[in-house]
């Protein structure tokens, strides 16, 4: 067994290593990191409940995320101006986000509620995408990302012979407010991004996830610096908003492989299936947790 002395947790030393590289391998296949689910992981299974689980979780997303940004970058499948408008978008909202989840959310119970309803929004999302879209095309040719147009009213590129668009500002706007859901949560806002562009405006999976990862990224490095400095400043008598760097590292370890694999064995898998299992997974953890807030 090994302790953990910053968060108290005491586990197997390869446990945080072989769940975050199942569960990373799984959810990178739609454009998330995985944190999502890990951070429910920690809370249920590990027992971490303080305020620091949420930037270990953001430190997670640091290790893990690098490798399948490298793979999707390398097989020419980021839509880089999504990355720029959804970074630039998410980066205010979460300071917001952790001055909210240090102060007016250190109680777990709470806490785990909050988490159920937002893993039950993403949740409807993507059954909604997998409803509204009864047949999945084939795809055919090149599997790459060609950018057309980069302003500030639109983003426009094509994929596969077709063409997709979205509103450059609008896109900024909700990427703010995801920002400070995902600040609180500690999941970086691409897993609430990526099924909004699925399900709102058409986009394929298949090119979302790229951006989705790439934008995690740099908001969590952003959010761990935040927690550092401004969540210490907030934080209640007697809790510390410092991540668990032992714990948030092994997690990254097993999720940076599981990431480049998930990566690459993405466009081997139908999009539906990638949604339909996320969703199934997602809405498990909202019953328990938004359940459990009653009982």
């Amino acid at each position: 067994m090994l302790e953990f002395p910053i968060s108290g947790v005491e586990t197997w030393w390869w446990l945080p290593i072989i769940v975050s590289f199942g569960v990373s391998c799984i959810t990178s296949t739609a454009g998330l990191s995985g944190a999502f689910v890990l951070l429910p992981f920690q809370v249920s299974i590990l027992g971490y409940t303080t305020p620091g689980v949420t930037p270990t979780n953001l430190l997670f997303n640091v290790f893990a995320i690098p490798g399948g940004v490298y793979k999707l970058t390398r097989e020419k499948r980021m839509v880089w101006p999504l990355v720029w408008t959804m970074t630039i978008g998410t980066l205010p909202g979460l300071l917001v986000g952790v001055i909210v989840r240090v102060k007016y959310l250190p109680d777990p119970t709470a806490f785990k509620f909050f988490v159920g309803c937002v893993l039950l929004y993403i949740a409807v999302r993507l059954w909604q995408s997998v409803i509204k879209v009864k047949t999945e095309k084939k795809q055919a040719g090149a599997f790459i990302v060609i950018p057309r147009v980069f302003s500030l009213r639109e983003i426009v590129y094509e994929f596969n012979g077709m063409e997709y668009r979205v509103p450059t500002l609008t896109l900024g706007f909700l990427s703010a407010i995801v920002g400070g859901i995902g600040g609180i949560y500690g999941i970086g806002g691409g897993a609430i991004l990526a099924p909004i562009l699925v399900t709102l405006y058409g986009l394929p999976i298949h090119t979302v996830s790229g951006a989705a990862l790439c934008s995690t990224f740099v908001s969590s490095v952003v959010g761990v610096l935040l927690y550092l400095t401004v969540g210490q400043y907030f934080s209640a008598d007697g809790q510390t908003a410092s991540p668990d760097w032992l714990l948030g590292g092994m997690l990254g370890v097993g999720g940076f492989v599981g990431i480049y694999l998930g990566a690459a064995v993405q466009k081997y898998l139908p999009s539906r299936l990638i949604k339909s299992l996320l969703g199934v997974i997602m809405l498990y953890i909202a019953a328990r947790y938004i359940v459990g807030y009653f009982l």
